[in-house]
């Protein structure tokens, strides 16, 4: 009974969030020239949220996680195209589609150690980009899948040139799936990942069944980046190859050094510090920007995260362990 109360007192939410969550939702209103921004901000969080349920939560190490974000995309662009324009029906589609994928790859990533897990994943993304290249008379090839049209969002707004029906979209969509999310950490299945992640042969010693638990949560994993990928093609009206780059896979396991593995609003903290700083770098110095992050990403590990942020410690904690 206490184990279930403290599931439950994890699900509550804090005046804090309510604030976020508010804010979040007003941005596109108040700073219209930033509702593109907000938008991909909303889409990379979410992308990274799901790589955060099987790395910080199940302990699965992945360099391929694009191949849903991807996927996702072509999915809802090709649905768009060829289907019907309807955004809501199009994200569904390319979620459901996600998680079969998903479910396919979780065997792949079943057995072996973490260092092959790296090259399963990866494989697997490479193998839908070159699939994705190929086949240029569906997918359009280098060129991308262009000539995408989205319908209103429930048939009611229409998405605008300054982005804000589209950050709107997308955190609407953000937000759902994030408590979905959560209910699903802080639930005994939660539990069981956390047990999987820490010891996993005294996981299976105990009784907890490794194998589904895995291919579950790699499958939740799959639909939720395969929605983010669906949320980036309907907004932007076109599909790439960049979608499924090894560059996907790579940001978003940055954001989560960034934001910190484990808690959900890692993946958000993570996504926001990334994006904000790419898009601040990039203006400053157009040439250079990736290395002004590397560095930034390097102080990160060397020094801590929290530390980082209170440099006032630096010094005192050294002082303190050479006394």
């Amino acid at each position: 009974m206490d184990f279930q109360k403290s599931l439950l007192h994890k699900t509550r939410w804090r005046p804090w969030e309510f604030a976020a969550w508010g804010l979040a939702f007003v941005l596109p209103a108040f700073f219209p020239s930033h509702a593109l921004l907000i938008n991909e901000i909303a889409i990379v969080a979410l992308f990274a949220m799901s790589l955060d349920l099987i790395l910080g939560y199940a302990g699965i190490v992945s360099l391929g996680h694009a191949a849903f974000f991807g996927f996702g995309a072509y999915t809802a662009a090709l649905f768009a195209k060829l289907v019907m324009p309807d955004p809501t029906a199009g994200l569904v589609v390319a979620v459901l589609l996600c998680a079969v994928l998903g479910a396919l790859a979780s065997v792949t990533i079943l057995r072996g150690s973490d260092l092959t897990r790296l090259m399963v994943t990866l494989g697997t993304a490479l193998l839908l980009l070159e699939l994705a290249n190929k086949l240029d008379w569906l997918t359009g090839g280098a060129d991308g899948l262009q000539g995408v049209v989205m319908g209103p969002v429930l048939g009611l707004f229409e998405f605008d040139l300054y982005g804000r029906t589209a950050a709107w979209y997308s955190l609407a969509v953000m937000l759902a799936l994030f408590l979905l999310m959560r209910r699903l950490v802080h639930s005994p299945f939660g539990a069981t990942l956390k047990a999987i992640r820490d010891n996993r042969l005294r996981a299976m010693a105990i009784g907890i069944p490794v194998v589904s638990r895995i291919a579950v949560i790699y499958t939740v994993a799959a639909a939720v980046a395969g929605a983010a990928g669906a949320l980036l093609a309907q907004t932007t009206g076109f599909a790439s190859l960049d979608v499924l780059a090894f560059d996907r896979s790579a940001d978003v396991l940055l954001m989560l050094v960034i934001g910190g593995v484990g808690w959900l609003y890692g993946g958000v903290a993570g996504a926001i510090v990334f994006k904000l700083l790419q898009n601040w770098l990039s203006a400053v110095t157009p040439q250079y920007w990736m290395f002004w992050i590397g560095l930034i990403l390097v102080l990160l590990v060397l020094v801590g995260r929290d530390r980082l942020l209170k440099p006032w410690t630096w010094f005192g904690a050294r002082k303190g362990a050479g006394s």
